[in-house]
């Protein structure tokens, strides 16, 4: 028996009322019993989400762990989005209420089986009550409680007197042999209304009343607005408002169209600021001083790498570079605000409701209290909608007209103003025995730092990021001897945030591609080389030799191709993947074959696992392949899909994903993918052409996808 709490309001159970159904004045009422779960009369099950859906699963894995435990079916459920409450629904990994880091699942295991278990126990207490019989007579199937003779009362006419009832202290769960729903292939609950375009997401939102918004921000970050022309945007049919905001013009109007074409006929002065002479160049050379200065903080050191490098019988040098990233997403930066005498309210897509609150509140001059967030379902995100610029913009223009306004960027505004990836630069040193094996390498990390941004006092005084140097900071590998160290650099004229894969994205590709150079200077097959330095990680071994196994390692290959392999520890998952690549002489790239193999613990819908791996795997090689933002005279370059490239179908390889069973605790599988592609990747075309690219993406080096 374990104990359990479950997280209330501080309401009794029968104050907490779940308002749902249809928008025809009939207001069908659910009862709470606790923070995720409301029942109503019709025992239809309303599962209040702690984390956003933007189309990895996440939400229908949700549904799954509490669905077994509380013995419904998942047809039995109907989801609602969680509101900004971190009492409530905060993310136990990442300490705050957000969708991101891969940690739906893992962080959640264990609180929605308890919630579930308790509910279901509750609901039985309650029939043990009206039935006069001991609850351990009493069992749960499939939204009802049957008793010993053949009785059976529904979930919807038990929940008012379960709600009633004292939390259980002691929460029996089931044992994995139990599991009906767990570890099987699922439908997703999203599904059927993503196919028939009934899903809405905030850019298909409309409200009563409702006009409709864009902006022109400053092309140079840092820059104000000076003078506005508006005359001509004023002419064109539909436009409402020309509205100046301090480093932006939005253009209200009656339909998407009209703020678009109102924007384009605006004459526009700004004035650029400091940032207007700032380049790609000039950033990148920061990037090389702060690696050719001092060490920056040192994250891990074990044993004397600059003594083993002095004894070492050869050593061995590299420098990986990784460029600025947008995130690029389908839908892009929207939101629905109105701002009442009463409150503020929005209609957002945001993998962060506390923080969209709290700057809106700002935005508008508000309590916090005073705003409401209706959470919507996001067409991509990749962390883009970790941040609430795009929030507050709307906010401030919500608060000078007395109706909604939608605001849409357009994509060259969403391209060109986001919050990007950072430029990182890795320089590695490996210290080496006769044999070519591995005795330690001092790693040393130049980049921005995107938790000084977000959360700065996260960060300590010495500058160390942990996120910049997750996976680099524990390598898998074992050495005696290892120094690694991070020296922030601020980017000038760009801001920087998360992308899809965050530290590990970075570290990933440095350390696979320098484990596998080294694996070629001693003369040793790659896979090989990486299972000697893998006794502590015997999962990792594991999915090492299944990968290699599926995709045919050591088998031979026609001349111009090449196999590439890389594995990883990453968001509580172990993760390797093998890439096979046709290299033509005029560098003519066709990737022809992905395999991955994955240990990420116990695996709650096996379709969405794999769907992860293959849609998250094929986003890394987009940018692998295609993908960097430059800046030139303090402004981003690349505007639109036409020159930041996404991957096609006809680009597309395939994708095999094996899954390794196991006992241990979900890990994170979203973003392990991602993180994983491109070490593989240039590992395969060294081994296809003999050339090694250190910098990515590959277009920069004269590759071509054919």
């Amino acid at each position: 028996m374990i104990g359990f709490a479950l997280p209330f309001s501080g309401r009794s159970f029968a104050e907490q009322v779940i308002n749902e159904g249809p928008e025809d004045g009939r207001t069908p009422t659910a009862t709470a019993l606790d923070a995720f779960i409301g029942i109503d009369r019709q025992g239809r099950v309303f599962f209040t989400v702690p984390k956003i859906e933007m189309g990895q699963g996440a939400q229908s894995g949700l549904a799954t762990i509490l669905a077994e435990e509380l013995e419904v079916g998942l047809e039995q459920i109907t989801l609602k989005e969680a509101p900004p409450n971190e009492q409530l629904y905060n993310d136990k990994l990442l300490n705050f209420q957000a969708t991101g880091g891969s940690t739906s699942i893992r962080s959640n295991w264990e609180p929605l089986r308890r919630a579930g278990a308790a509910a279901r126990l509750l609901l039985i207490q309650a029939a043990a009550g009206q039935w006069q019989l001991p609850a351990d007579q009493l069992r749960a199937e499939n939204g009802r409680v049957l008793g010993p003779d053949g009785r059976s009362l529904g979930y919807g006419e038990l929940v008012d007197a379960a709600a009633q009832l004292p939390v259980p202290e002691n929460v029996p769960l089931k044992t994995p042999e139990q599991f009906r729903l767990i570890g099987q292939p699922s439908r997703r609950l999203d599904t059927p209304d993503k196919v028939d375009g009934t899903a809405r997401f905030t850019i298909d939102l409309t409200l009563p009343g409702m006009k409709h918004a864009s902006t022109l921000t400053c092309p140079v970050l840092g820059g104000r607005l000076a003078e506005v022309d508006e005359r001509a945007a004023r002419q064109v049919p539909g436009v409402r408002e020309v509205i100046r905001l301090d480093n932006a013009v939005a253009v209200i109007g009656d339909h998407t169209w009209a703020a678009f074409a109102g924007l384009r006929a605006l004459e526009v002065r700004w004035d650029l600021g400091e940032n207007a002479d700032i380049g790609s160049d000039a950033m990148e050379r920061d990037l090389h001083r702060a690696l050719d200065g001092d060490d920056g903080a040192v994250a891990n050191e074990a044993g004397d790498i600059e003594q083993a490098l002095k004894e070492a019988a050869s050593t061995f040098e590299a420098e990986y570079e990784m460029p600025f990233l947008a995130h690029a997403a389908l839908e892009p930066m929207t939101c629905v605000a109105q701002v009442r005498p009463d409150a503020v309210e929005l209609w957002v897509g945001t993998q962060v409701p506390v923080r969209a609150q709290t700057a809106a509140a700002e935005a508008a001059g508000r309590p916090p209290e005073q705003v409401i967030v209706n959470n919507q379902l996001i067409g991509g995100a990749f962390g883009r909608r970790l941040e609430t610029d795009f929030i507050t913009q709307a906010v401030a223009i919500a608060a000078k007209v007395d109706y909604p306004v939608k605001l849409t960027w357009t994509r060259e505004e969403d391209t060109t103003h986001d919050l990007y990836r950072p430029h990182y630069v890795d320089r590695f040193a490996a210290a080496l025995d006769g044999e070519g094996r591995l005795l330690g390498w001092r790693h040393h990390i130049a980049g921005a730092s995107v938790l000084a941004r977000f959360a700065p006092a996260a960060v300590p005084p010495n500058g160390l990021d942990g996120d910049a140097v997750e996976v680099a900071m524990h390598p898998i590998y074992a050495m005696e001897h290892l120094r690694v160290s991070y020296t922030p650099v601020p980017p000038k004229a760009l801001l920087q945030s998360w992308w899809r894969g965050v530290g590990p994205l970075r570290s990933s590709f440095m350390l696979e591609s320098f484990i596998d150079e080294l694996a070629l200077k001693a003369e040793r097959d790659p896979v090989d080389y990486r299972l000697e330095r893998l006794a502590l990680h015997p999962r990792a071994q594991r999915v090492l030799r299944r990968a290699a196994e599926q995709a045919g390692w050591g088998e031979a290959l026609p001349a111009g191709r090449g196999r590439g392999v890389a594995v990883q520890f990453v968001f509580g998952s172990y993760l390797a993947t093998v890439v096979e690549v046709e290299v033509g002489e005029d560098k003519a790239l066709r990737v022809r074959r992905i395999v991955s193999a994955i240990d990420c613990g116990r695996v709650i819908n096996p379709v969405s696992v794999r769907a992860q791996i293959e849609g998250g795997t094929l986003f890394g090689l987009s940018a692998a392949l295609f993908n960097e933002i430059t800046l030139a005279e303090g402004r981003v370059q690349q505007t639109n899909f036409h020159d930041y490239r996404q991957l096609r179908i006809s680009d597309a390889p395939p994708v095999e994903v094996q899954l390794i069973d196991s006992s241990e605790e979900p890990g994170g599988v979203g973003e392990a993918g991602t993180a994983l592609i491109a070490p593989a990747l240039v590992n395969a075309v060294a081994a296809a052409s003999g050339t090694r690219v250190r910098r990515l993406p590959l277009v920069r080096a004269g590759y071509h996808v054919v």
